[in-house]
């Protein structure tokens, strides 16, 4: 019971004093979880991104605290995996301490073709781009570890002129680390032999721009509507690409002629008629067929590795990359920035070709995917810094746009970076 004189307080409600309170309380942790809440948005702990394909080995706890005062400068992206990393989703990222392992002034095998500082380019800026993917680290070509691993191997790059832009970029990579007197290079028409005698390894080319045969493998046939293809036919060239120990092939800029490809089965013993025109992803598609076939049929895949680099863009519009006033590649000296740029240049029907036949092959084909980075790379082609017809264009020569060859690349250039691709997959 109640005593008289003090009042009931009425049924379900809370004292005055005990809400204020209540109410203070609350609002005092809320200051505080604001408080608290500020500090960490501010801190750069949220700035860590996470990355699903691989976990990282436990740190001890001071490294942790590293970490965190130093999570401005952190890199997410985990160790390059082939088998994980999409090395096609990046970025070029311009950095002006990085320096080329080689000029074309100290590395002696570069082509006329593809030196342009020697040819009168003044730019250098295209030479201190650096691919980035986003989502692993790619390692920097390493010129001893790469020799270590062709130790007593051949390396034959296998293909047309861009084959050999990436061959001799290669080449240039490892022999500034080899005295004189332990290199050697024995050029010829169709095959070329670069010889690192410590290590008793070849890196080596071998010129075959259709891969399979052709009436214009060796003596060049200049008018495309002359040319016609064996698309069935391969031995005679691939019988010097067997006891290999890596083989990289290439073909794709021969076969973009604009026109349809003249291809003929069995034998020339009978003249060049009795061709068929077909359109040129058929084409394509039969050549790589009898490509694969002589890959399945003759490669140990326990002895030789095969690698297989897709098509090099072409840059021959200006409009592609929005320059309307522009002429094909020349005087561009920078990047394209837009993501995922692509040209006309590359043939996504092309490439789709290539996905198709080596998904089928027995002998497993590691695929050098180097077509999207190299689509952002209008700055980096020879232009007018090159050769013609053997001569060097003249100064007048060079002045005008339409000389600009978009096709091959300036060494050192965009090749180096194919090459630092294909360095981590070995």
């Amino acid at each position: 019971m109640i005593p008289s004189g003090i009042m009931k307080p009425p049924r379900g409600k809370f004292p005055l004093q005990i809400i204020i309170i209540t109410i203070c309380v609350l609002l005092f942790i809320a200051v505080l979880y604001a408080e608290r809440l500020s500090f960490l948005s501010s801190s750069s702990i949220f700035k860590f991104k996470t990355c699903p394909r691989k976990h990282t080995k436990s740190k001890s706890s001071k490294r942790t605290e590293d970490v965190r005062v130093n999570a401005s400068w952190i890199d997410d992206r985990f160790d390059f995996d082939p088998e994980e990393c999409n090395v096609a989703n990046g970025k070029w990222v311009f950095n002006h301490s990085s320096k080329p392992l080689y000029s074309d002034t100290s590395c002696p095998y570069i082509d006329r073709q593809f030196s342009c500082v020697k040819n009168g380019r003044n730019d250098s800026d295209y030479l201190h781009w650096e691919w980035q993917p986003e989502d692993c680290t790619l390692p920097q070509f390493n010129p001893e570890q790469a020799l270590k691993k062709l130790q007593g191997k051949r390396l034959l790059f296998v293909g047309d002129s861009l084959q050999r832009n990436q061959w001799e970029s290669f080449v240039c990579l490892v022999q500034g680390i080899i005295p004189k007197k332990q290199k050697s290079m024995k050029r010829g028409r169709v095959h070329s032999v670069f010889k690192a005698k410590e290590y008793n390894a070849t890196i080596e080319f071998y010129w075959a721009p259709f891969l399979v045969e052709s009436n214009t493998d060796i003596r060049i046939i200049g008018d495309p509507k002359k040319r016609i293809i064996k698309v069935d036919a391969i031995t005679e060239r691939a019988k010097n690409w067997t006891g290999v120990d890596i083989l990289v092939f290439n073909t794709y800029v021969w076969w973009m002629s604009g026109l349809r490809i003249k291809a003929l089965w069995g034998s020339f013993a009978n003249g060049e008629e009795g061709y068929e025109e077909l359109d040129t992803s058929i084409a394509y598609k039969l050549g790589l067929k009898t490509w694969a076939n002589w890959v399945d049929s003759t490669i140990n895949p326990n002895k030789t590795r095969v690698f297989f680099t897709t098509m090099s863009p072409a840059h021959t519009k200006s409009a592609d990359w929005g320059n309307m006033d522009g002429v094909k590649c020349f005087n561009e000296t920078k990047p394209v920035r837009k993501k995922n740029h692509w040209g006309s240049g590359s043939n996504k029907g092309m490439m789709s070709v290539v996905a198709k036949v080596v998904k089928k092959m027995k002998v497993p084909v590691s695929v050098i995917n180097i077509t999207q980075i190299s689509e952002y790379r209008i700055d980096a082609h020879s232009s007018v810094y090159t050769e013609t017809g053997g001569k060097l264009l003249t100064e007048e020569e060079r002045a005008n746009p339409l000389n600009a060859d978009c096709i091959h690349w300036c060494l050192p250039g965009v090749p180096d970076t194919w090459n630092q691709i294909f360095f981590a997959m070995l």
